[in-house]
């Protein structure tokens, strides 16, 4: 009788047991639906869901379909506004040498009287986009010529734009320029000089280049077919919806591939040191006493250390020189000194639920630490995580941006959004395209997780349903 009747205890406890496991699950299941209803009907969440589903397709979608390399460099068509496919003449190098007069033809003009100095002519012998090259007529007693390029057309004397070069002797009647012209018209001008350096007169020319391409730039980005390679030919030029940046490298592909690199960083690094955080907190918070004063003070003396300093000691342990990427040693320094804000806060949660009746019901059933800590605590704190995760993933961005912004982290080659914005600092006056775009993806990540993390702090409130 007593074996039956301790057999049907048994079964009523196992039935109890699997009714409270079906109930707690049921909850849980109630009680997260409830936090994807509230979520859903937040705007500022479906904004930053939206937005960031499209940054994920624009990151691991994107480089499959516009396949262009982020490294391949063309030089000749550095900074490009953004623009479509386009055509240029392919053009071939040549021994072009400025244009000489003998001595005999000087002291001609020079004794000619019928000649002043007004006589100065400039004239245009080839315009495209990979030089342009100027002839001039010789000025009765100029002893050299200085070649001026203006955007807009010379008010005065003193406004002929950037200085080009110097002939330095008479005989030079000639000039190549060949330093980032564009489509658009230029003026060039020639002062002509004498002995003791005073002008004697100037002309101005205006000139608009032609879209070219030379022979190599075209054969090193594959824009050639062998054995149709003809001087003169017209060849179609890769399209760049978002520009191109100093080296002519294409802005849309290394967005997109700066954007694997930025996101890996900045989710994987407060991934590890949020989970290392977590546990490190619920078991402080629950052991409580000497262990957690000990645990806490640690953690006190991770805050205090410096990080750039911290950095800079660890990618001189990993061996990465100057001009060398440091993502690695990024993500440890990140792993190893940001865990103690999750730490804290996971800590002060845990200090209340562990006084909660469930938890001493669980502690009396027999229930070790691991097992308590792991299936009721951590459970129970898992939506502060979800918000402290969604805080913490823009402020890695922000950190990998400055890290790479100031040549501690990612460098080039390898494209960031933070490398690619301090590239783009030194062409911001003249080209703030590329400042601008990598700025904004990271302006717009940020938002999007900010307001997601505020969203879901209010979805994971039931007192708001």
């Amino acid at each position: 009788m007593k074996s039956l009747l301790k057999q049907d205890f048994e079964k009523l406890d196992h039935s109890v047991a699997a009714v409270q496991q079906q109930l707690s699950a049921s909850s849980g299941e109630r009680y997260w639906a409830g936090v994807w209803r509230r979520l859903c009907k937040n705007p500022r969440a479906v904004f930053s869901l939206m937005l960031l589903a499209g940054l994920l397709f624009f990151t691991v979608v994107g480089p499959y379909l516009w396949t262009q390399s982020p490294t391949q460099q063309a030089l000749g068509q550095g900074s490009l506004p953004p623009h479509w496919r386009s055509q240029a003449t392919l053009v071939v190098e040549d021994n072009w040498q400025p244009s000489r007069i003998e001595q005999t033809l000087i002291d001609s003009v020079n004794s000619d009287l019928t000649l002043t100095a007004s006589d100065l002519q400039v004239t245009v012998e080839s315009a495209h986009t990979e030089w342009v090259r100027l002839r001039w007529s010789p000025v009765a007693g100029a002893s050299r010529y200085h070649v001026y390029r203006q955007e807009r057309r010379p008010q005065t004397l003193y406004d002929l734009g950037l200085p080009l070069g110097d002939t330095l002797n008479a005989q030079v009647v000639g000039f190549e320029d060949r330093l980032k012209l564009r489509v658009k018209p230029y003026f060039y001008s020639v002062i002509a000089l004498n002995g003791e350096g005073e002008i004697l007169t100037y002309d101005t020319t205006e000139v608009t280049p032609a879209a070219a391409i030379a022979k190599l730039d075209a054969q090193l980005q594959g824009l050639l077919e062998e054995g149709h390679i003809e001087p003169g030919q017209i060849v179609s030029l890769p399209a760049h919806p978002f520009g191109t940046d100093s080296l002519g490298r294409d802005m849309l592909s290394r967005l997109m591939h700066g954007a694997q690199t930025s996101l890996f960083i900045g989710i994987v690094a407060p991934l590890l040191f949020v989970a290392l955080g977590v546990i490190y907190g619920a078991v402080a918070g629950y052991l409580g006493g000497v262990v957690d004063n000990i645990l806490m003070r640690f953690a006190d003396f991770v805050i205090a250390l410096p990080f750039l300093l911290f950095m800079i000691l660890l990618k001189i342990a990993f061996g990465i020189g100057p001009g060398e990427s440091g993502i690695w040693p990024m993500l440890l320094a990140l792993l190893l000194l940001s865990w103690p804000s999750s730490a804290r806060l996971v800590r002060a949660q845990v200090l209340q639920l562990r006084e909660q009746p469930y938890v001493e019901a669980a502690r009396l059933s027999g229930a070790g630490t691991g097992y308590l800590i792991v299936r009721h605590l951590l459970p129970n704190v898992l939506g502060v995580v979800l918000v402290l995760l969604s805080f913490a993933i823009p402020g890695a961005i922000f950190t990998e941006a400055f890290l790479s912004f100031i040549g501690m982290g990612v460098v080039p080659p390898t494209p960031s959004w933070g490398s690619m914005s301090q590239d783009g600092m030194k062409t911001l006056l003249s080209h703030p395209h590329e400042l601008i775009l990598p700025s904004l993806f990271i302006s717009i990540t940020v938002l999007a997780f900010n307001l997601l993390g505020d969203a879901l702090r209010d979805a994971l409130d039931a007192k708001l349903d």
